[in-house]
């Protein structure tokens, strides 16, 4: 935050420091301090949230006091609102830094116990290691803290562990059996007369509110967007026209809200005639029908032009639903447009949930290594995203797809 000021203030005002600017460095400090930025240990999504959570409340208060205190005018709102962009982002990379440095040392690392099932212990102990970001270190002796993944446990038994390691340990933490819900988002109220806690739970697109602040969030986003897009599109046009023979563009009746049919658009990766490509290749790789049951497309699919391949791994092949989302068939994140044949294996308790929301451009299918997912898996996605949606997500999905596009993550 210092670092950000002393930007601001040295490249706006000439190597001035504004000492009558302090007051705007306590009010930060004593919001991030109340979000726990420097007290609690997030990943670094909830990290990010923290930060922009505290900067935006920050600059609702300076303002507020700046216009009731009507001293605006001795004030640059240049340089304040500079101070707060240089704020978030120093603030990020500093911490991301700084967190990578000192958890590479034992010593600053939270020491771990964790109480598993088998089932779930392998993935809980590969994020404990892998995000060095948390700084958690796994221990069986001399711990700091206890996780406990309540799946696979009874009540009798959970209770049990709870009673015994209470007694001796501060911190612990429960993982609830009930996996599927983000319970981050949740509200808990308490029946104090009769000692027991109800958790309130909500699908949030089905919140008329919540429909309305994510167009808003996703038009805003679709117009920023549009001049590159419409950029790329012509450079993408004519690859696709000087590749091979045959239409730039490709439409498919897809599954939308309710259960509407409506034409998908996408950039054409095949080759014209792709069905006789495609049946020749079978008959000498019988073994690709047995993946395209699980994956739902093939290993190594000969139907798939060289500008096609290029078009998938980095998704955009997908960009022409661009048009879909302006039509109002999509929306810009959201569940996978399925196609009708697909409609069977989706299974008709899942379908009602996914046919109840929009299909999206990219979604958590699609950041969440989409070519390593099961059919299975991706159905389960879906289902999370729109049972747990919220704005910060959708953000999150938005900048996951950038770096997706761009590094060619989790696409084949």
């Amino acid at each position: 935050m210092f670092l950000a000021f002393v930007t601001t203030t040295v490249f706006g005002n000439g190597l001035i420091l504004y000492t009558h600017y302090a007051w705007i460095m306590v009010i930060i400090l004593s919001i991030s301090f109340f979000k726990k930025i420097y007290t609690s240990r997030f990943d670094f999504w909830g990290d990010m949230k923290a930060v922009f959570q505290t900067y935006a409340i920050s600059t609702l208060i300076v303002l507020s006091v700046l216009t009731l205190a009507d001293v605006s005018h001795n004030y640059d709102l240049l340089t304040l609102f500079s101070f707060f962009i240089f704020g978030i982002i120093f603030t990020i990379i500093v911490k991301r830094l700084l967190k990578h440095f000192l958890f590479s040392f034992t010593i600053f690392k939270i020491k771990v116990k964790l109480i598993a099932a088998e089932a779930h212990r392998k993935t809980i102990e590969q994020e404990i290691r892998k995000n060095l970001y948390l700084g958690y270190a796994l221990c069986d002796k001399e711990y700091d803290m206890l996780l406990i993944s309540s799946k696979a446990f009874d009540v009798i038994s959970l209770q049990d562990i709870l009673k015994k390691f209470l007694q001796q340990t501060k911190d612990i933490y429960i993982i609830p059996y009930v996996d599927h819900i983000d319970f981050s988002h949740t509200t808990i109220i308490d029946f104090s007369n009769i000692r027991l806690s109800a958790i309130h739970l909500e699908n949030r697109l089905l919140n008329r509110e919540n429909i309305l602040i994510k167009n808003i969030f996703e038009k805003t986003l679709v117009l920023f967007i549009f001049p590159f897009a419409l950029l790329l599109h012509l450079i993408l046009w004519l690859s696709i026209r000087l590749d091979s023979p045959g239409t730039v563009l490709f439409k498919q009746k897809r599954l939308g809200k309710n259960g509407r049919e409506f034409s998908c658009y996408k950039y054409r990766t095949m080759y014209v005639k792709n069905n006789i490509i495609l049946k020749t290749y079978l008959q000498k790789h019988p073994e690709e029908n047995d993946f395209y049951k699980k994956y739902h497309k093939y290993k190594n699919d000969p139907r798939i032009t060289r500008i096609g391949n290029f078009l998938r791994k980095t998704s955009l092949d997908e960009f022409p639903q661009f048009y879909n989302i302006l039509r109002g068939d999509m929306n810009l994140i959201g569940p996978r447009p399925y196609m009708l044949d697909e409609r069977e294996a989706i299974g008709e308790s899942n379908l009602e949930i996914i046919l109840a929301s929009k299909p999206g451009l990219t979604g958590l299918w699609q950041v969440s290594g989409r070519s390593d997912l099961t059919f299975e898996e991706r159905i389960q996605l879906d289902i999370w995203y729109i049972q747990n949606w919220s704005l910060w997500i959708d953000f999150v999905i938005f900048i996951k797809t950038i770096k997706v596009v761009l590094f060619k993550i989790g696409a084949k």
